[in-house]
């Protein structure tokens, strides 16, 4: 990863998933979500696209993909399959990757934790998927309901995952970092005996006491 796409890991994971899709980037659906506790991500998509059932477009983005970018990838169907495990792993580890992000579902996941490698996975599944194609590798595809380019920024944790376009990922990152600054602001104000009701402007009169 190059040092200015490191920079930019950096500030969008510290910020988080819940703070951007607040700020401008997309949140996927959140029937994906990581599959071993701690799992987080910020890096730019490699998109790949599959066949139902089988998983030879992701063995081929493993080896397309440039080094530091996360696989992003989306299937036609639910077929539940093992579409990625600890040799998919190993691979993309010495192959710079940083992340997987499937719409389906993996196996392995003791193995994923040990590696500390990041997955984000709709779900588990036994079974192993074919290697025939058809599939592809690079174009838009469409994940988690929505459309996700090579090149657009993921940024995964705990809370879900968002998705920035590329040329929305300053402006979305300036607003994330000025909705942080203000946050830390309500959270003095909390600590100080301030309430939310106050803070936030809310009107509660609709809200009847007992």
């Amino acid at each position: 990863m190059s040092r200015m796409n490191s920079t930019y890991a950096d500030q969008l994971l510290t910020l988080g998933s819940a703070t951007l899709g607040e700020s401008g980037a997309a949140p996927l659906n959140p029937r994906i979500r990581a599959v071993w506790h701690g799992a987080a991500v910020a890096a730019p998509a490699f998109t790949v696209a599959c066949a139902p059932g089988d998983n030879l477009a992701i063995h081929a983005g493993v080896a397309r993909a440039p080094r530091g970018h996360a696989l992003v990838v989306a299937l036609e169907d639910a077929t539940e399959r093992g579409y990625w495990g600890e040799v998919l792993t190993t691979a993309a580890e010495a192959a710079g990757i940083t992340a997987l992000v499937i719409d389906g579902t993996v196996r392995d996941v003791a193995a994923l934790e040990r590696h500390h490698f990041p997955v984000f996975a709709r779900g588990i599944a036994l079974r192993g998927a074919s290697k025939g194609g058809p599939g592809s590798t690079g174009g838009a595809i469409v994940i988690g309901d929505h459309t996700v380019n090579t090149g657009d920024w993921i940024v995964a944790d705990a809370d879900g995952i968002v998705v920035i376009t590329a040329d929305t990922l300053d402006a979305t990152l300036a607003t994330g970092l000025e909705r942080a600054a203000k946050e830390e602001h309500f959270f003095e104000e909390l600590r100080a005996g301030q309430t939310t009701v106050a803070l936030l402007s809310l009107d509660v009169t609709s809200i009847s006491t007992h």
